[in-house]
């Protein structure tokens, strides 16, 4: 009974303690989760107006351009996966994991080739685990991405798609990450980057008026200028989106992880107690019974 008694003592030692680590990581996730929802905040307003005028551009105008061009029969595609760097986050890696599989196969039953680039640690140890290759990854930073990045990324895979296929281009390119919906739900996603697509959903609404743009100088140099930007901007903004989204992740995971110590603990306390009990009563019987065998030999 002792030791049984010790190992339940044990046991809710190392509850505890565990207790004590998710919790303070749960609160430190809460705490960073409002400035990374208010950089989304900010960051949609902008992405927006900048879509709106690409598409703008692109739809009122006949021009040719390099990036919203339609090739017929695509074979190249190139995938940009953002996970996080750190575990501890539930389903949250797995999920976009699991998103960008599926967008793979889809791509390879219309007979494409798909090439990867990486964002965060958790996507680069699950590509070396399974010894598949990828172009580029980019590591560090993505519960707190900088622009930076973003900017790299996107000069990266618009040199991608602007090369032919023979030198390693690409037709089209695809983003898949984790889209913060809510504290409970983070959704993954997939968005076509690449060529560019006319229709966007943000920008998509019966309700809503579009504004009038005046082109100067020419449609084709204000495409030229502010593609870069529309590239950078999807990008930045898919990184604080899955950073966002991370945050809550883990926040999630880290409370579901403290709630289960909490039960551990209870039910190690009732079985030491019970166990504490038992040798008690014990403990009480071997005296009984010895106080009976003195008083049968007394006698």
């Amino acid at each position: 009974m002792g030791a049984q008694l010790r190992v339940y003592r044990q046991k809710i030692k190392s509850a505890k303690t565990t207790k004590k680590i998710t919790r303070a990581m749960e609160l430190i996730s809460a705490s960073r989760i409002q400035k990374a929802q208010q950089r989304v905040a900010a960051s949609n307003p902008y992405t927006s107006a900048v879509t709106r005028a690409v598409s703008a551009v692109a739809s009122h105008s006949d021009i040719d351009h390099p990036l919203t061009r339609q090739v017929e029969n695509p074979t190249k595609a190139a995938v940009v996966i953002f996970t996080s760097d750190r575990g501890l986050a539930g389903a949250f890696s797995s999920g976009a994991l699991k998103e960008a599989e599926a967008l793979s196969k889809r791509l390879t039953d219309q007979g494409m080739t798909v090439v990867y680039y990486l964002v965060g640690r958790k996507s680069v140890a699950y590509f070396k685990f399974r010894q598949r290759p990828f172009v580029r990854d980019w590591q560090g930073g993505t519960d707190q991405p900088g622009f930076e990045t973003a900017r790299e990324i996107a000069a990266e895979i618009t040199d991608a798609f602007n090369r032919p296929n023979e030198d390693g281009g690409v037709d089209e390119i695809y983003l898949v990450g984790n889209r913060f919906v809510s504290m409970i739900l983070q959704e993954p996603t997939t968005i076509r980057l690449l060529p560019l697509e006319i229709v966007e959903e943000e920008a998509s609404s019966a309700l809503e008026v579009f504004p009038l743009y005046e082109f100067e100088p020419e449609p084709e140099q204000v495409l030229d200028s502010l593609l870069p930007v529309y590239i950078e901007s999807r990008i930045y903004n898919a990184m604080l989106q899955s950073a966002a989204a991370e945050h809550a992740a883990r926040q999630k995971a880290m409370k579901s992880a403290t709630d289960n110590a909490d039960k551990l603990i209870l039910n190690y306390t009732r079985l030491a107690n019970a166990a504490r009990q038992a040798e008690i009563t014990q403990q009480i019987s071997e005296i009984v019974g010895g106080a009976d065998a003195l008083a049968t030999v007394k006698d």
